[in-house]
């Protein structure tokens, strides 16, 4: 009934939607009932997230009046509690927000930072090879989190409601709450893993050993305790408080070296997004240390020396010139990109069409290049796929596009029992060592190697739009290193081929990364345009899906939001008028 329900309204706005707030494409309908799936609609705003409870806490938010960022604050302290694989107040992200009143887009880092006492070669055993182990699981990949300061930093500059009652329903949640299907498989599945830190076995293994089963409570009692301390002070706790006292307690007894010292000198950092036009919109992303951003905007200027409205979105055509343009990108990846505090890094250079047009002339529009012919360097790093991505938009046209995480699936496996919260293992996003390979493949060199304070490269791409310079579109998600091109893939999908968020974010994606010289096809893909992209010289591979965006788009008074299905669990909902003054009521 609610999908009719969606139907009948998207009908309703089609009859009588004002040319001059259109799209770019005015001719084509805000939507088509030929569509194979259709986003969730509101008149009054929308938040999709990776975790339906923090979803609704967002609503909830923006039903009692707070903005965007009051319901994006509440959304990343609920994700802490609700999905602690990547949801975390142990780890750090990038958050984008537009300003509705100033018609302005700014960017806040809160990526983690390296302690004072890591060193270049911390890393390295007695024959200077990378320590994996070290790198990945042991408390000196932690680095210093930076997502509380960032949600505090949000809520100090945009907030409007006290930021006590943002927090209290993470609070509750973590006082007990119900075991969801996909929190339950989540925590099984990774329970040896888990397993291995008492301090996790304390939180997330049942005494028993048995698996989770839905429906059960599952208590965080000391994170509660955290969060609240969090609420009281407005995070001043988490990095001078006692909370800070139990984390540099823990680090010093365990040899690690993060310090009070390093919690003291944390700061969220603002910095200038990224922007380009495509096809008459403004797309804007995340500056350095991100590189999401940075290489967003240079696949969609290379993308527009090329003409592919006419091969189709999954032709071999155009995944071709995708795949090209992808391989240029990433090699610029491993060798310009770091944090800026740190290196120069050429973004406006990076950015520019002028530098794109360069590239695309290198293309060859019927056989692959092979990466080794595209140069810089081989240097290897690596990025987990397990972040996740939020965004919301409220009835005033504030948006926020947030992408926050902890590296790998519940970081290092390690949690502080005191303080009930993982641990990030983002030092290993730093480049251990030169020419050394990890999991995932992914190049850097020099501009990423460790320094004491400094924040780990990325590949977070959240992505702020607006169409003619109004708020239109919010998107993000996790991948690792395949984030950039599941951004990129969907941004393409939406503005050349005219498909709605939805069916744009099911369509299955590419990926290359330059090293492995790979291309690889999700399920799905079609198995015609596959064997053609063989005869062009490509390496292809079919691999199973990646990614979880989390899509707003506002049109001609609409909110229209998608959950990327990819992962369970994940949930877009709005609210109308009536809603709200029906939750006034019920909440007086």
């Amino acid at each position: 009934m609610r999908l009719l329900y969606s139907i009948l309204i998207i009908f309703a706005i089609n009859l009588t939607i004002d040319d001059n707030s259109a799209r770019a494409n005015d001719e084509v309908p805000l939507l088509e009932f030929d569509s194979i799936v259709f986003p969730e609609v509101a008149s009054m705003g929308m938040v999709t997230s990776q975790e339906v409870r923090a979803t609704e806490v967002g609503v909830k938010i923006l039903e009692q009046g707070g903005n965007a960022v009051d319901a994006a604050v509440a959304v990343g302290f609920t994700l802490a509690v609700t999905l602690p694989r990547a949801g975390n107040i142990g780890g750090g992200g990038f958050m984008l927000i537009y300003d509705a009143k100033k018609q302005e887009v700014n960017a806040l880092d809160y990526r983690e930072k390296a302690p004072m006492l890591a060193s270049e070669d911390m890393f390295l055993n007695w024959r200077n090879n990378v320590d994996q182990t070290k790198a990945r699981y042991s408390l000196l990949s932690s680095g210093v989190p930076g997502t509380v300061a960032g949600l505090v930093e949000a809520h100090k500059k945009y907030g409007s409601m006290p930021f006590e009652k943002l927090v209290q329903p993470a609070i509750e949640l973590a006082k007990g709450m119900p075991m969801t299907y996909a929190l339950s498989q989540s925590l099984n599945s990774r329970k040896q893993f888990l397993s291995f830190d008492q301090g996790s076995r304390e939180i997330f293994i049942k005494p028993d050993g048995k698996n989770w089963q839905v429906g059960e409570q599952f208590k965080q009692e000391n994170l509660a305790q955290t969060l609240s301390l969090i609420a009281e002070t407005e995070g001043r706790d988490f990095y001078h408080g006692k909370t800070a006292k139990k984390i540099a307690d823990y680090f010093k007894k365990n040899d690690g070296l993060m310090t009070l010292s390093d919690l003291k000198a944390y700061k969220a950092v603002w910095r200038k997004p990224v922007s380009t036009n495509f096809k008459g919109y403004d797309i804007y992303s995340m500056p350095p240390p991100s590189s999401g951003g940075t290489h967003l905007i240079q696949l969609l200027n290379i993308i527009k020396e090329f003409s592919i409205e006419n091969s189709g979105a999954s032709s071999a055509r155009t995944s071709h010139l995708k795949t090209q343009a992808m391989k240029y990108v990433y090699a610029d990846r491993s060798e310009y990109l770091g944090d800026p505090d740190f290196v120069s890094v050429p973004v406006e250079r990076l950015t520019s069409q002028t530098y794109a047009k360069e590239i695309a002339k290198k293309i060859d529009l019927k056989k692959a290049t092979s990466s080794a012919n595209i140069k810089p360097g081989l240097y290897i790093d690596k990025e987990s796929s397990q972040t996740t991505h939020f965004s919301v938009m409220d009835k005033n046209g504030n948006i926020v596009s947030n992408t926050y995480t902890l590296n790998f699936s519940f970081g290092s496996g390690k949690s502080i029992p005191e303080v009930g919260f993982l641990l990030n293992n983002e030092m290993d996003d730093f480049s251990a060592k030169p020419g050394s390979p990890n999991g995932y493949g992914l190049i850097g060199g020099e501009a990423n190697k460790i320094e004491p304070g400094k924040r780990p490269l990325s590949s977070m791409t959240p992505v702020i739009a607006l169409n003619r310079g109004k708020p239109w579109l919010a998107t993000g998600s996790p991948g690792g290193s395949k984030i950039i091109t599941t951004v990129f893939n969907f941004l393409l999908n939406r503005i050349v081929y005219n498909m709605n968020i939805a069916e744009a974010t099911i369509t299955p994606r590419i990926h290359h990364q330059w090293y492995p010289d790979t291309l690889f096809l999700e399920k799905g893909y079609p198995f015609d345009s596959m064997q053609e992209l063989k005869t062009m010289g490509h390496n292809v591979i079919y691999r199973k899906p990646w990614g979880s965006l989390q899509s707003i788009e506002f049109q001609s008074g609409v909110f229209m939001g998608f959950a990327d299905t990819r992962r369970p669990g994940a949930l877009a909902k709005g609210y109308y008028e009536q809603a709200n003054e029906s939750t006034k009521n019920n909440t007086n």
